[in-house]
Order: structure tokens, then sequence, then C-alpha cells
């Protein structure tokens, strides 16, 4: 019997954004005839992050696409597991081991430019100095849409970074990765490295962190890739 047709897609967003980080992506996948949504994730833990995400999940009408920039590389890895979860797309993102926080998986590769502008309040809640949205983070993108994503930006709990996974999604599920490699946030050769063991289908773009403002269509023919072999019979 063929498994049913994929036609939800969910877009986990990462750290330091909101779901308006995926408003070029949507409207190609709407194009497609998908159905896509975004999760408005509050940034305050790991957990917090994997409830949403299968709140989002459990609403969709059949099987989904689970699809994580950055940090929600790391949400989709622990969320994955839902049964109703088809296949994981990774774009310029953390996909930790089980055991492994996300600082686990990066820590190997030194701090980049990126993380280096992270400041934490008293509270423990992080954002990004001007410099490092602007400069760094949004790099490949128009002034105007830089501007932008530092006026959006959330804070982000700091210790969810140091949140062990109990999950790895992709040693189970179909797995396709996004590789960035002028991404000064999350190290390139982690991407690269993430992509290998996890035995994704990869695509490698020359762009900056924020690979699904300054690539959508590239993005978006991912994700279609990833639906519609999770929809044939293997």
């Amino acid at each position: 019997m063929p498994p049913a047709s994929v036609n939800n897609i969910v877009l986990v967003h990462g750290a330091f954004a909101d779901g308006s980080s995926w408003s070029k992506v949507i409207p190609l996948l709407q194009d497609m005839g998908y159905h896509a949504v975004a999760v408005q994730n509050p940034m305050t833990s790991l957990a917090d992050e994997v409830a949403f995400t299968k709140r989002i999940v459990a609403m969709q009408d059949g099987p989904v696409i689970l699809v994580g920039h950055s940090w929600g590389g790391a949400v989709i890895t622990q969320a994955g597991d839902d049964p109703k979860v088809a296949a994981l797309v990774y774009v310029t993102a953390y996909a930790p081991e089980a055991g492994q926080s996300a600082n686990d998986a990066s820590a190997p590769y030194g701090w980049t430019d990126g993380q280096k502008q992270i400041r934490v309040d008293p509270d423990n809640f992080a954002t990004l100095t001007p410099e490092g949205m602007i400069d760094i983070i949004a790099e490949g993108l128009p002034m105007a849409e830089r501007k932008l994503a530092l006026a959006v930006q959330g804070q982000s709990y700091g210790p969810m970074f140091n949140e062990k996974l109990t999950v790895a999604a992709w040693k189970t599920k179909p797995t396709w990765a996004v590789i960035s490699t002028k991404d000064r946030m999350l190290p390139p050769a982690m991407q690269a490295e993430a992509a290998k063991r996890m035995g994704a289908v990869t695509t490698t773009l020359s762009t900056c962190h924020m690979s699904i403002l300054e690539e959508p269509a590239k993005i978006a023919a991912v994700i279609d890739d990833a639906a519609k072999r999770a929809s044939s019979p293997r």
C-alpha cells in the first residue's frame, strides 16, 4: 500500500526570530499546492518548543514534513518522532544526537562571529547585537530586510541551548539538509558533518545564515522534494 500523499508542511523558526522568517518560503509552497504553516515558538525552553511544535503537527490533516531552521533543527530532532511526521528537513540548522544539546553539537567547531554577538541579560534571556544581526546573521539580505530582522528579533532563553535532547528523530525518519557555506552563525562544517551523519539528501548553498530569506525558491524546492519522495512508494 503506498504511503499517503504529504501535503502539510510545518516550519519551525530559529532563535532571535519568529515565524515571519518563513515569509518568502510559505507563498512558494502554497503556490505548489501545499498547506504550509509556521510555528510561533516561545523561545523559553526546549520542552516548550517541542510541545508547541507537536501541537501544530497535531492540527494538520494528514502526514507532515517538519522543517527546522537554525535552532529549529534541534526542535525538530526532538519533536520529529511524532508518528504524523513523514520526513525532516534541516535548513542551515543544528541536528544534535540524542544526549547532546545544541551547544554540544557546535562546541567542537569553536565560537562563530555570530555567536560572539549574543548578549545575555540578568534573567538569562539572550539577544543579538545590531551588528550581529545586520552585518553577520543577515548579511546576504538587502539592508531593509536586515533592519527588519533586527526589529522583529525576539529574546531567546539562553539555558535552552544547553538542554539535552532525548530523541534523534533523524535516525528513523527520511531526512533532507541544506548547508549554508557562508553562514557565520552556525559553523558550515557542523552542518556538513551532521548531514553526512544523518545520511541526509543534501543541498549546499552559498548563503548567509538566513538562507530561508536569501534563497527561498531553493529552500522551497528542497521541501517539495522531501514531500514528493515521502509520498512515493519505497
